[in-house]
């Protein structure tokens, strides 16, 4: 999550500087962008944090689904499987 931080934080700071610069004349307007910048840098931010928790737990359950699979005994099921059906095919 660091990195993406990171990186949100460089993307907003370029378009605050942008603003700065382009709307010095005009403080108002640089004002509101500005605010328009910090609700955009907590949305995305947010959004990051929300899409890697949801990553996070797909990764952990699907590892535990795996390590359920290769607990089974698949010879064991082969060997019943095998009785069951010889044994219903000879009556």
């Amino acid at each position: 999550m660091f990195t993406m931080d990171t990186t949100i934080d460089m993307i907003q700071t370029a378009k605050k500087e942008f603003v700065n610069t382009v709307f010095a004349n005009n403080e108002k307007v640089a004002v509101a962008l500005n605010q328009f910048v910090d609700a955009q840098t907590a949305y995305t931010k947010s959004a990051a944090k929300a899409g890697t928790e949801v990553a996070t737990k797909l990764a952990s359950e699907a590892t535990k689904t795996v390590q359920d699979f290769a607990k089974f005994d698949y010879v064991k099921a082969v060997r019943e499987f095998t009785e069951s059906f010889s044994k219903n095919t000879k009556k």
